[in-house]
């Protein structure tokens, strides 16, 4: 009997088996329909096996029973086809819910092809002293029919659906079918070579070693899931309409792969035993120092996690002399946000913001957060929107110089409007901008916008001197400031002593050492700086030493301190003589009334701003107005 290469595949199959069935998986629906195919897989081979064992031995069986043996097999060849279209639909349809819909469509469809083949005659051909042995016939010849078209389905949705699937998943089922269809070409013109249920085996292993190997979606280090398998599997459950529950730890540097000392490796261990055995969750390591709980039983959930909390409060490592500072975000239902893909965003949304919230180290979510999270990201799309669809616009306030008794130069503020042109509120998109990265190209926008109005407008003539930029903190960390910056004023032909850029106490103390560099090339090259917000924060008189400023402004709180209160009276007194003994100017913003500003005059203040004067103004406002002002 020619059956070597039958057992072959049977046996690649076995070695197979004993490696996928051993590892932890994830459950998703990907896992679930290569299993399938690796089921249906065995089962055509051990039918292909049987089918020759019949046909040799047809002399001592019934015809009928080797006839249903034989189309049995031939069925079961359709099944593996169909297996493999129903695994690249589990990619393709399982992110829209359309999966069990194809099952079922499908799986009509070879039922179909099962009847024909079982109903049609079947013809035998045996040659016992070749030992070649095979079925020809209407029966055989459906087979191949039904087979191909599910073959040629799934060609054709791997190629109009390219850009959804996963590029290794397209490549490995490529190859998989192709290895089939060619052991099929070869055995149709060779009927005495039996290779196809081989093909199908290499087939299947062809998948496991590029895909399904369950240690891909392992983390090796820690054994628990990774973050792909994490992204993968919540996709799944929100598409199948499961609510669940999670948990987000997090381990300050432990799981880093730098924290290799004995003490963190024992204690790293000891947290990733406990935490993959805890009944009813999946865990994954989502990032660096982030373990991710999953419970579908949410109802169970909520004690389990209290249960890790009083577990944490104890001591680990082998002498139970470490103990961690750990903090938690628990999200008791899933169903509060409506896509799968939110739910990074949300963990890392709560984890910025969680100060906002609460004091505690744990946190759990709560309706109102998931809606500012959301506003949060009607917010960002707006920023790229009004970058896109030029609707970042600069307004200007003047500043008044005391000395000179006129406005000399003015600040240049970011505004921003939504699609029906109404301005936004600065405080609702200057710090979305800053955590996302965006506030880098508003504040090049800004910046250009201002060099083109200090060009075009050849500000001197209004008897201006220089406008005033803001930096945020975000911008004054950006390596590439200044050349930025420098090439924008050379673009436009702006001389560097036209601008003067305003950085903060907390820029200073977040990004130092780039925010030096930056303002060194750009002193370098012409440009003045003033130290905004002085009075906030953590204010310092040190910052005025450390940072080469030629301006200090008061905050605006700090103005209406010196009216309102006695104490902060002596204070800014105190900061006044000593900044005016470095020989710096000082700008007092805030100023409202006529009160407030002769009463600053009279202290010495070198420049006054505010609504006093004037609100922040458009352009075309602003030139009018100091151009009315400075007659």
């Amino acid at each position: 009997m020619n059956i070597q290469t039958q057992c072959c595949g049977i046996i690649v199959l076995f070695v197979l088996y004993l490696f996928y069935r051993r590892q932890e998986k994830v459950k998703l629906n990907t896992e679930k329909a290569y299993w399938r195919a690796f089921c249906i897989t065995v089962l055509s081979i051990c039918m292909d096996i049987l089918s020759i064992v019949a046909i040799v031995n047809m002399d001592r069986l019934p015809i009928h029973l080797v006839n249903w043996v034989c189309k049995t097999y031939l069925v079961s060849m359709i099944g593996v086809a169909l297996s493999s279209l129903l695994y690249i639909y589990a990619d393709l349809y399982s992110k829209n819910g359309q999966y069990q819909r194809f099952i079922k469509k499908y799986i009509v469809l070879a039922v179909c092809g099962a009847v024909f083949i079982y109903i049609l005659p079947i013809s035998i051909y045996r040659d016992i002293g070749k030992t070649a042995v095979y079925t020809y016939g209407p029966s055989a010849l459906a087979t191949y029919l039904f087979a191909l078209s599910f073959v040629a389905m799934n060609t054709y949705s791997m190629i109009k659906h390219r850009a959804m699937i996963n590029s290794r998943r397209r490549e490995a089922v490529f190859v998989w079918m192709s290895v089939w269809i060619s052991a099929a070409i070869v055995q149709f013109f060779n009927k005495d070579i039996l290779i196809i249920g081989y093909a199908f085996a290499i087939g299947i292993m062809i998948l496991y070693l590029k895909l399904e190997n369950p240690e891909q979606n392992l983390d090796r280090r820690t054994g628990m899931f990774n973050q792909n398998a994490f992204s993968e599997y919540t996709q799944q459950l929100f598409v199948e309409g499961k609510d669940f529950s999670v948990l987000c730890l997090y381990f300050e540097g432990l799981f880093h792969q730098s924290a290799k000392d004995d003490i963190n490796e024992d204690v790293r261990i000891q947290i990733s035993r406990y935490l993959l055995n805890i009944p009813g969750a999946r865990v994954f390591k989502n990032a660096e120092d982030e373990a991710v709980l999953l419970f579908e039983n949410s109802e169970d959930a909520g004690e389990v996690v209290e249960r890790i909390k009083i577990r944490f409060n104890d001591k680990w490592g082998r002498d139970g002399s470490v103990v961690l500072r750990l903090q938690g975000i628990y999200v008791p239902r899933l169903s509060i946000i409506s896509d799968s893909l939110d739910l990074p965003y949300l963990l890392r949304y709560v984890r910025e913001n969680r100060r906002k919230y609460t004091e505690n180290d744990f946190v759990t979510v709560e309706e109102a957060m998931v809606s500012d999270m959301y506003q949060e990201q009607v917010t960002e799309r707006l920023i790229l929107s009004a970058i896109e669809n030029g609707r970042i616009e600069v307004f200007y306030q003047p500043i008044y110089s005391v000395k000179e008794q006129r406005f000399t130069c003015a600040e240049a503020l970011v505004r921003m409007r939504d699609e029906e042109g109404n301005l936004i509120p600065p405080i609702q998109f200057i710090e979305v901008a800053e955590k996302n990265g965006l506030i880098i190209k508003v504040g090049e926008i800004v910046f250009e916008k201002v060099c083109r109005l200090i060009k075009e407008q050849d500000i001197c003539r209004y008897g201006m001197k220089y406008i005033e930029i803001n930096l945020s903190v975000i911008q004054c960390a950006y390596s590439k400031l200044a050349e930025n910056f420098i090439r924008i004023m050379q673009d436009y032909g702006v001389e560097p002593d036209c601008i003067n850029l305003e950085i903060t106490e907390s820029a200073s103390l977040s990004a130092k050492n780039i925010l030096l560099e930056n303002m060194r090339s750009l002193m370098d090259y012409g440009v003045k700086f003033s130290l905004d917000d002085f009075g906030t924060g953590q204010s310092n008189l040190n910052y005025i030493v450390d940072m080469p400023v030629s301006i200090v402004k008061f905050d605006r709180d700090m103005s209406s301190a010196y009216f309102e209160n006695g104490k902060a009276k002596y204070v800014m007194d105190a900061a006044m003589h000593m900044i005016q003994g470095m020989n710096l100017d000082i700008v007092s913003e805030g100023i409202e009334t006529k009160e407030q500003f002769e009463i600053m005059r009279k202290l010495g203040i070198s420049y006054i701003q505010g609504y006093y004067f004037s609100k922040p103004l458009p352009e075309e406002e602003f030139l009018r107005f100091v151009e009315r002002e400075n007659r």
